[in-house]
């Protein structure tokens, strides 16, 4: 049966509600997918292989978790985004697609697997992510931190990218994790402000850009992201301002993707952002000083993150090289 049911069948035993959380609320219906949006169903040898690895690591990825629609093009190229910490959140996020609920008590042994999964792929970037553990003293930074250490220890050569929760109410948990050092710090904002209470109900806006701000301010050499989910009602000018927001935290990179409803339980999707829109807020940004812009419908946090941490790598280069420059006439 569908994810759309909102039915897990993945366990053993008496399918479970992935959403109960959710169940309550009334349907929306799912819109059908414009041409621009549609993917094709994996069937590449090497996307069967990434698989087995993370089953053979009892591994769990946000890229079956949260149904994103590019796994097919990604596990065929053994990219593969690791989720730590379970698959269990404790949000209920109205966009979100991972199980709601009381997570399970970390595991100890997952940064070994993890990094161990990182050295066999071979991969010269690789992005770990999380559930939100709201449940735990320090919102899981020195899990996120073990797992750092973990992977640089068996996997030297690749850099690092995460993607983090906003450890609200967790006082000391962000400098545990930039003492890490992982090469980005990933934090997305997910939608504007004004629709906060209704798609992020748990988060706060202003707690998530604060966050951004002081990574930068505690390690400027640590890359800084976030990124946004296009078609919930949100508007041209509220998109605009939230680029604004991120430059003043001197955020490096901006994603813009378009939302998908996972079930007929989430919100629903108010419009498709066309082609041609995600090209102008492209553009935009690039004019507002982002050093690199993933903006298309189907982008998302990870896709394509090796060749855009090279990109953003380079791009911070010439900057400084451009500076060094003009302070050289002066």
């Amino acid at each position: 049966m569908s994810v759309r049911l909102m039915i897990d069948h993945r366990k053993k035993g008496e399918a479970t509600l992935r959403h109960p959380e959710k169940a309550h609320r009334p349907d929306n219906p799912i819109a059908r997918k414009p041409e621009w949006i549609r993917v094709r169903a994996p069937n590449h040898p090497t996307y069967h292989e990434t698989r087995k690895l993370m089953r053979d690591n009892n591994l769990v990825t946000v890229c079956e978790e949260a149904a994103c629609p590019n796994i097919g093009e990604c596990w065929s190229q053994r990219h593969a985004t690791m989720m730590i910490m379970g698959e269990i959140c404790t949000r209920a996020c109205a966009f979100c697609n991972v199980t709601t609920g009381l997570p399970n008590a970390l595991d100890g042994d997952e940064p070994g697997r993890v990094a161990d999964a990182v050295a066999k792929l071979g991969l010269r970037h690789v992005v770990i992510t999380s559930v939100d553990r709201d449940d735990l003293p320090d919102g899981g930074a020195h899990h996120f931190a073990r797992v750092i250490g973990a992977i640089r220890a068996s996997a030297p050569d690749t850099t690092i990218e995460i993607l983090t929760p906003d450890f609200l109410r967790k006082p000391g948990a962000l400098e545990v994790v930039v003492r890490a050092r992982p090469d980005v710090f990933n934090h997305n904002l997910e939608t504007v402000p004004r629709l906060y209470t209704t798609i992020r109900p748990g988060a706060r806006y202003y707690q998530s850009m604060r966050l951004l701000d002081d990574v930068k301010r505690m390690d400027p050499s640590i890359f800084t992201k976030s990124g946004l989910m296009l078609g919930l009602g949100e508007e041209r000018p509220e998109i605009l301002q939230v680029m604004d927001d991120l430059r003043i935290a001197d955020v490096d990179f901006i994603t813009l993707g378009q939302y998908l409803q996972p079930t007929v339980k989430h919100a629903a999707v108010a419009r498709f952002v066309t082609p041609e829109e995600f090209a102008d807020y492209a553009s935009m940004a690039r004019v507002k000083g982002f050093l690199q812009v993933s903006s298309s419908p189907l982008t998302r946090s990870s896709y394509h993150a090796d060749s855009d941490f090279a990109q953003l790598r380079a791009a911070r280069e010439q900057r400084l090289k451009a500076e060094r420059g003009a302070m050289e006439i002066k």
